[in-house]
């Protein structure tokens, strides 16, 4: 129950039926050992004890350093569900791979991102309209078979396109608008070549919307023009005495010009212009394959379960062109069909590399910026992925220029424009907060693999960028802000998928051994994240940093143990045992906060999809040792303390754990009540175990489930008079809710207890 009220501190390491939210002071919370120990102890949770200078973390000091508190492993587990991207966990908590409680996930493993997703490949494609190899901002004249074969695959709504064609013989000048890659400037060429217009010439994009008129004169043999992308600024918007001009020159020489233009294209309101509405990625892949085979052969390819998953994704047209040349390799014998596969991601991958190789005429430092943002913050808010994204701008700027003081616009490029630039789209959706579900608006980018391929790009293409890239994560690390924090670490994750040795030396190992919690906790998710996505060598990483000799390190290991060791809960309790019997090997040296972030590991792993192995586990080596029996017991009964969904009131996890297995009869039926009685009966535990069973007891008083599940388990712990002593104890004198007499249920539950 993590709103439970304690009316005295508990006098072990079960520490933990509450969250720092519901505590005063997370400090009070002891390790396996009794309190005795407190005093004079290492890392008790306070930030001034056990420190020095050389340890300070980035960004940390003063009154910062004096709030820092370790936060529970149950309350910061939720977080990182919370908070993670989907490509982690595809915004479902099942990713985790915890046991189903109530429709929920109580493990943080299970999830899995393909290798293939994350390193990928270097596959070159290069895109092309068949025939058009001249970019085109060149001048010159379109060859007719050019038009004539792109007439071949041209395909368009044939209603809108003779709106179009009127419009341009009425008006002799046309604007299109539209995207980049949808098909703006095949359609312009199609336009001019239906009118007739012939031969069209191709115009520079950099002409001056001034000079157009001039570009036009009677001795040119041109009745078509084209420019696309025309180059606007500020200073030299698009007007409409230009399109005027023009159209006077155009009408002497009876010819025709069509501009196109991008979304962000200055334009004054009075020039008119037509939003051009391309066709579908289906419609255009089925056109150039049926140019490449045969009907049937082409409706074979169509009905691929690797095109139609293809046909299903958010692609440019010129992306689909280029798939049909790939589609028309496989009929030929050329390619094998896993390179159909391949194909969404290799063109996921040239899109990033364009972004980021695009020079600053194209795409500008903050555009940059807002990409690396949105790929760590994909799926979170928009407000928040702009203002962050801003903070990198700045650091970004003082990596290309140190001493030019950073400048940020406050007020830039339209959230339609840049969203679109970078492919996302934008929503709404409730974001997790510490007060209840609030309302969002929403950015993601449209492929969910775009964040893994752009930071895995941007570390291991683009190394120049890292050092901003640092700053800025460890500034993410500092905010108050769970969201920001956890995205820290799943961008920090993605990092070491792709370069464990620099990820960790340049991140994460400064996190690990800061003096604040919050930044080994940033280090906890980031280990717990990149192992959810098959980074190799984690476990062994926190074999090492659990049986080590910094306890800062020490911390993270046992805290990430406490998450992903239910995959391996065998070897996860085993390096826990180590840990506390070093723990205990040095009384002196007594370090309270592991002591208290071992009992809360074993918790997590109680409650895990590894439950009954755990459990097993614990049984097993309950009277190896002192140090061992404290940490099991102060575990078993951290994670009794937990309720559905975190509820005050909600059903007790380990309750209903024990109902089901009841239930099948299962070894947890037995396991169970016997770690139980043997909390109730240790002295260093049956303080807080009597607490949680209180607890238990006033849920039972509202939920009727939880009073019988009770009712069962309660015969279960009475093995001895002394036994049922302790228990009718509880049930005849416990108060009610706020001083309250004792609920009616504690009568009822008390003729349930057999007497010895």
């Amino acid at each position: 129950m993590s709103d439970q009220e304690e009316p005295e501190k508990p006098r072990a390491a079960s520490g933990g039926t509450s969250d720092p939210k519901d505590q005063k002071n997370p400090r009070d919370q002891k390790g396996p050992k009794d309190q005795k120990n407190a005093k004079g102890a290492k890392g008790s949770g306070d930030p001034k004890q056990g420190e020095t200078a050389a340890d300070d973390a980035p960004q940390g000091g003063g009154d910062d350093e004096e709030r820092d508190q370790p936060q529970t492993a149950w309350s910061a587990r939720r977080d990182l569900i919370d908070h993670s991207p989907r490509s982690m966990h595809v915004g479902d908590r099942s990713r985790f791979g915890g046991s189903l409680v109530g429709h929920d996930q109580h493990g943080v493993s299970g999830g899995r991102v393909t290798g293939d997703v994350i390193m990928g490949s270097k596959t070159e494609i290069h895109y092309a309209i068949p025939g058009l190899s001249a970019p085109a901002s060149a001048s010159g004249e379109v060859p007719r078979i050019v038009l004539e074969r792109l007439a071949e695959t041209f395909v368009a709504d044939e209603e809108y396109m003779a709106g179009l064609l009127e419009r341009l013989r009425s008006d002799r000048v046309l604007v299109l608008s539209g995207a980049r890659f949808t098909g703006r400037h095949t359609a312009a060429l199609m336009l001019l070549h239906r009118l007739g217009a012939d031969p069209v010439r191709t115009l520079v994009r950099d002409t001056d919307p001034a000079s157009l008129a001039k570009e036009f004169n009677s001795e040119d043999q041109a009745r078509g023009y084209l420019v696309s992308d025309l180059a606007t600024r500020r200073d030299r918007p698009l007007r409409e005495p230009h399109l005027l001009a023009a159209k006077d020159r155009l009408v002497e020489q009876d010819a025709y010009l069509v501009i196109t233009v991008g979304p962000t294209a200055v334009l004054e309101n009075d020039v008119p212009k037509v939003q051009w509405l391309p066709p579908s990625a289906a419609q255009v892949l089925a056109a150039h394959v049926r140019t490449r085979t045969d009907e049937e052969t082409a409706a074979k390819l169509l009905d691929l379960p690797d095109v139609v998953e293809f046909l299903t994704g958010d692609h440019q047209l010129r992306e689909v062109v280029a798939f049909a040349g790939e589609l028309g390799r496989f009929v030929a014998g050329e390619i094998a069909e896993d390179a159909i596969a391949q194909f969404s991601l290799i063109s996921l991958e040239n899109q990033v590399q364009e972004w980021f190789e695009e020079d600053e005429s194209a795409i500008h430092l903050r555009d940059k910026a807002f990409l690396v943002a949105l790929a760590a913050f994909d799926g979170g808010p928009y407000a928040l992925t702009a203002e962050l994204s801003d903070l990198l701008y700045r650091f970004l700027q003082e990596t290309e220029n140190p001493t030019r003081v950073p400048e940020v616009p406050v007020f830039g490029t339209h959230i339609g424009k840049r969203l679109q630039l970078a492919r996302a789209t934008r929503y709404e959706e409730d974001e997790h907060t510490e007060w209840g579900p609030v309302a969002q608006q929403k950015a993601r980018f449209l492929d969910e693999r775009a964040s893994l391929v752009l930071l895995r790009e941007l570390w291991t293409g683009h190394p120049s960028a890292r050092p901003a890239l640092i700053n800025w994560l460890r500034r993410l690390a500092d905010d108050g802000r769970p969201l920001v924090r956890t995205r820290a670490a799943s961008t920090v994750a993605i990092l070491a998928r792709t370069d464990l040795p620099s990820a960790m030396a340049l991140v994460i190992e400064v996190w690990a051994t800061s003096k604040l919690f919050r930044h080994r906790l940033v280090a906890v998710n980031s280990l717990t994240l990149a192992h959810l996505i098959d980074t190799p060598n984690i476990p062994r990483i926190l074999d090492d940093w659990c049986e080590g000799d910094d306890e800062r390190r020490r911390w993270v290991g046992v805290r990430s143990y406490g998450l992903i060791g239910s995959e391996r809960p065998e070897q996860a309790l085993a390096a826990l045992r180590k840990a506390v019997r070093r723990l205990y090997d040095n009384d002196q040296d007594l370090d309270l906060e592991i002591g208290r972030e071992l009992a809360e590991a074993v918790g997590l792993l109680l409650l895990s999809s590894a439950e009954e192995r755990v459990l097993a586990e614990l049984r097993q080596h309950l009277d190896d040792d002192r140090a061992v029996r404290d940490l099991t017991l102060a575990g078993f009964v951290n994670a009794c303390g937990r309720t559905e969904g975190d509820e005050r009131y909600g059903m007790p996890l380990v309750l209903d754990w024990y109902a089901r297995a009841v239930a099948v009869g299962s070894a947890s039926a037995y396991g169970i009540p016997y770690l139980w009685r043997a909390a109730l009966a240790d002295l260093r535990t049956t303080r807080p175990a009597l607490d949680v069973l209180k607890a238990w007891v006033l849920i039972a008083d509202r939920a009727t489930a939880t009073e019988w599940a009770l009712a069962a388990l309660l015969p279960a712990l009475v093995a001895t008079p002394e036994d049922h002593q302790r228990l009718s104890h509880l049930l005849r004198t416990m108060s009610g809710e706020d001083g309250k007499p004792p609920p009616e249920v504690a009568a009822r539950l008390l003729t349930t207890l057999p007497i010895r």
